[in-house]
């Protein structure tokens, strides 16, 4: 009964971190209710292998749990927030309403209706200091209501709004308004980083990114090696795949030195296994999710980015996307009785490769690069091997000697995890 027990627990335990790991914040209510109720039961041991291991502090209380997860890169931009109902990502004015709407939301009562919320937003944007870096939101049509509604909607499914009556649709359509509650402990719980904002004196969004984040020096080698541990377990809890040759002379030391040790105590955590190359170390995930980006996906664009990722595996040196333009059109001509009808239309496969090639760098599968006259292209990464296409060996019965069919393999199609 005893080991029952703990076998039970261990894996309540693995849940409460893995729900962790896809929603760093969780509330009591709603469909996370479960999750929130494991991760409430197993604070202290997740608090302390979090803080041990990555550096992040867990905060939870009667009503939310919050990972204040830092990332391992300040320069990674391949999640973006994206729009609740078309699943585009969110442009940079987007980004700065999201902002002044948590700015507002902050002096606000405990309800607020999007109508004078929009007022707020909109005298806050008539800041001269924000005006100046080329911002404009003044609500004066429909495209400016639309990245409104779309980040009221961001702030329902993070939690810091809660809808009591009415409709975003009726006030984008100017026919009505709507009324919400606002959950102060998950404003409160929300930004993440090692210094206020205000206190950041650096010019250019990368230098004022990195203040934001940056960490005091360490002065000892047992401090320097805990950095070092921080660093590299938040890679690998973040990224498709920690490629070696991304990693500073001191960060490959102690991967060498301690590899072992790092991948064992995630792997006990989450259950990622790890898959160990020369080039680098991937977690993979055997239950494909804990991750926000997968590969494939269904539907046309997942079948794009599966065809490129099949043409790319094991070319060398770049690729010009002028060619993978041309080999998009080709095969929407071949597919295009499954593909969406407008995916024939000429021009189309500039778009079809853009998003597939996005999602391929995303998982860390190509990285953008430019030919030796400029011209934009792409460079396969190692990882991106497993997409190649071999040949099946088939066996007759009682046959000795395999026998080589020119049948294709069936890919390896387990998804990459992202966050």
């Amino acid at each position: 009964m005893g080991d029952v027990l703990a076998a039970q627990r261990a894996e309540e335990f693995r849940r409460a971190a893995r729900a962790l790991l896809r929603r760093p914040l969780l509330r009591t209510g709603g469909s996370h209710s479960e999750e929130f109720r494991l991760v409430r039961q197993h604070a202290a041991e997740l608090r302390t292998w979090f803080e041990r291991n990555t550096g992040w502090a867990l905060l939870v209380d009667s009503e939310v749990a919050r990972l204040r997860r830092i990332p391992g890169r300040d320069s990674d931009p391949a999640h973006p927030a994206r729009d609740q109902r078309t699943g585009l990502p969110f442009s940079r004015r987007r980004y700065v309403v999201v902002c002044l709407c948590l700015a507002v939301l902050e002096r606000a009562e405990h309800q607020i209706a999007l109508g004078r919320l929009a007022e707020q937003v909109v005298l806050a944007a008539a800041d001269p200091a924000l005006e100046t870096t080329g911002i404009d939101f003044t609500l004066s049509d429909r495209e400016q209501r639309t990245d409104l509604v779309a980040v009221v909607r961001l702030l329902l499914e993070w939690g810091v709004l809660a809808k009591v009556a009415g409709d975003e649709d009726a006030f984008l359509k100017s026919a009505g308004d709507a009324l919400y509650d606002v959950d102060r402990r998950v404003l409160a719980g929300l930004l993440v980083s090692r210094r206020g904002p205000s206190t950041v004196r650096a010019d250019g969004f990368a230098q004022r990114l990195a203040e934001l984040n940056a960490e005091v020096l360490p002065d000892s080698d047992e401090l320097r090696n805990q950095a070092l541990r921080h660093t590299l377990t938040r890679r690998l809890l973040d990224d498709p795949v920690l490629y070696a040759d991304g990693l500073s002379e001191a960060e490959s030391a102690y991967l060498t030195s301690q590899r072992g040790a790092l991948t064992r105590r995630i792997s006990e955590l989450t259950g990622l296994v790890p898959e160990v190359r020369a080039e680098g170390i991937a977690m993979v995930d055997p239950d494909d999710d804990l991750t926000d980006l997968r590969m494939p996906e269904q539907g046309t664009d997942g079948h794009v980015a599966l065809l490129l990722a099949e043409y790319l595996a094991g070319k060398g040196g770049t690729v010009p996307l002028a060619e993978l333009h041309r080999q998009v059109a080709g095969w929407a001509l071949e597919h295009a009785g499954f593909w969406r009808r407008s995916a024939t239309v000429p021009g189309a496969e500039t778009e079809l490769t853009e998003q597939a090639v996005e999602r391929l760098v995303a998982l860390g599968l190509l990285e953008r690069a430019a030919t030796a006259d400029g011209t934009p292209a792409v460079r396969p990464r190692p990882a991106l091997d497993r997409y190649r296409v071999g040949e099946t060996i088939l066996l007759e019965p009682g046959q000795s000697a395999p026998r080589k069919s020119t049948q294709k393999s069936a890919r390896n199609t387990k998804g990459k995890r992202t966050r």
